[in-house]
């Protein structure tokens, strides 16, 4: 089988990442109105998308409407994850994020924790992995989804402590890095101490690229390959391949041969 990259976490529009050597996008929605726009992606570009149906913990964009999620974001959302179950690879991006300015109560700490679980609760029962967003929350994200009986998941841009992402590399999780990690060194022990065998890819564009003013694009999947290749003594193939391998194994129903 031949491999192109995986790319298992983003927000864009396909074609360019056909252009960029990406065999398969792991495409994750964060409200529930980007539900329609995924699956139309999907029907474009059906040997390349693969859809996520998540509600992400911040709600509302990046701007000042930005908003803690509450239990009743969830609810339009509910019902299409039980319509669309064929069709979906895993559900995400969901997760946790406890930065203060973000989650500046208790109560929104709940309220994300509840929307997790509930979230958790459905990519159980439609057997399918889980797409996680965890910022200011690494630990807690981890101890929920072993606590939920989670056993396939991807830890999206993590940058917890590396004896944390032991905790999940035990559990059998996954966790993909993006091309900022090329920004700086401080990921480098992270990156090191995670065995490749539960290491993947992503780009998460249009954001989290090199240059955090510049609009993030598919084809720096490569950047954060050859970034990873150095840290870890490895060839950039040998990364390629075998995180593009784990991305299979994590999603399967993304694998379209």
């Amino acid at each position: 089988m031949e491999y192109g990259f995986v790319d298992c976490h983003c927000h864009i529009s396909a074609r360019e990442f056909e252009e960029a050597g990406v065999k398969t996008l792991i495409a994750v929605t964060e409200e529930v109105g980007e539900f329609t726009r995924v699956l139309q992606l999907q029907e474009r570009y059906l040997d390349l998308v693969a859809p996520c149906f998540g509600i992400h913990p911040l709600q509302g964009g990046g701007g000042p409407e930005q908003h803690s999620v509450k239990p009743e974001d969830l609810d339009a959302a509910l019902p299409l994850f039980y319509k669309h179950r064929e069709r979906l690879v895993a559900v995400g991006e969901i997760g946790l994020d406890f930065t203060p300015w973000c989650a500046p109560t208790l109560k929104d700490r709940d309220d994300q924790m509840t929307v997790f679980i509930k979230q958790l609760s459905i990519a159980k029962e439609l057997d399918l992995p889980v797409n996680i967003h965890s910022r200011s929350a690494a630990r807690v994200t981890i101890e929920t989804l072993k606590e939920q009986g989670v056993d396939r998941a991807l830890l999206h841009n993590f940058a917890g402590k590396p004896s944390v992402a032991l905790e999940g590399v035990k559990a059998g999780y996954l966790f993909s890095f993006p091309p900022a990690v090329c920004r700086n060194q401080q990921r480098d022990k992270l990156i090191k101490q995670i065995p490749l065998e539960h290491m993947c890819l992503e780009t998460d564009s249009p954001a989290l690229g090199l240059d955090k003013d510049v609009r993030n694009e598919p084809s720096n999947i490569a950047l954060s390959c050859r970034y990873i290749a150095g840290v870890k003594g490895l060839s950039p193939q040998t990364v390629q391949l075998v995180t593009a391998q784990n991305a299979y194994r994590l999603f399967p129903k993304a694998d379209r041969g």
